[in-house]
């Protein structure tokens, strides 16, 4: 044991070095721990090269508007399904391929183009998607194309459901404006037995390839909040969706199960005065 006896002066100055010590080595671990790079996320599948994007929102007459924050990656390849509409598979009338109509390059698509003519019914919906280049450092995906589909409030795909393989509502393609957004005027899909709701979509690199299935360089899907999903299906047109919901869920989805971190959308709005639905969309163009 130290016997020795320290003036009251000796012992506050290493007392004080003592502190002075341990403020230093606060100071380099905060140092330390902002100098590594939190490891990224996403839903379904990961990407290189992952880029921190910024957030933008913006809120006018027409609604809110958010651009996905966090890091900008790919977006997971999904299934785009057995109700596609691109040429890659048929239907009861022989090939079924949206992307051959006249017409089909258009914003609001709740209205079948010829042959059809029916009006799917629903709750107003508008997306607004951006699409960003992650190979090039996310910048906006100017030009580049989208052609989206989704099913009615009843759970149908047109070109597929009985009774509507003539009908081609809820399917169409967008040029990308000079920031990379495709605007769809829509209705709320409704929800089938076995998926969660989702939209389908494919990315194509311009309008001028949007013609054809091979030239697509990615097909996914998005979804919506559980409590958007939960406000929607309680009304009543939707009741036949609110009781498929309450049987499934984001885990147990053969889509989502994985995540959804860059496949959720964000969803302003309500019911009664119609939704805004905004995503970012990370592709390699």
């Amino acid at each position: 044991m130290d016997h020795s006896h320290h003036s009251l002066s000796e012992d506050l100055e290493r007392m004080l070095a003592t502190q002075a010590s341990r403020r230093q080595s606060l100071r380099w671990l905060f140092a330390s721990a902002a100098a590594v790079p939190l490891a990224s996320c996403g839903g379904g599948g990961s990407a290189s090269g992952d880029i921190v994007a910024s957030s933008t929102t913006s809120t006018g007459g027409t609604g809110t508007t958010t651009t996905t924050t966090g890091t900008c990656s790919v977006i997971p390849e999904e299934t785009g399904g057995p109700y596609p509409g691109d040429g890659t598979n048929s239907n009861g009338n022989g090939i079924a391929n949206a992307l051959a109509l006249s017409g089909i390059v258009r914003s609001d698509i709740r209205t079948s183009v010829s042959p059809g003519s029916k009006t799917a019914a629903g709750i107003p919906t508008t997306l607004k998607l951006q699409i960003v280049n992650v190979g090039a450092s996310c910048a906006s995906a100017a030009g580049a194309a989208v052609y989206l589909w989704h099913c009615d409030r009843d759970g149908n795909y047109s070109m597929y459901a009985s009774g509507l393989t003539s009908e081609n509502y809820l399917r169409g393609v967008q040029e990308a404006d000079s920031t990379g957004t495709v605007t769809f005027t829509t209705v709320f899909p409704g929800c089938y037995s076995g998926r969660m709701p989702h939209i389908h979509f494919e990315v194509y690199a311009s309008l001028a390839k949007a013609t054809s299935a091979a030239n697509r360089v990615k097909t996914s899907q998005f979804t919506f909040p559980m409590a958007t999903l939960n406000e929607a299906y309680a009304t009543t047109a939707y009741s036949t969706s609110s009781r498929n919901l309450a049987s499934m869920s984001y885990a147990t989805d053969n889509v989502f199960s994985d995540g959804t971190s860059l496949q959720m959308a964000s969803v302003s709005g309500d019911p009664v005065n119609g939704y805004v639905v905004t995503l970012t969309i990370g592709v390699s163009l």
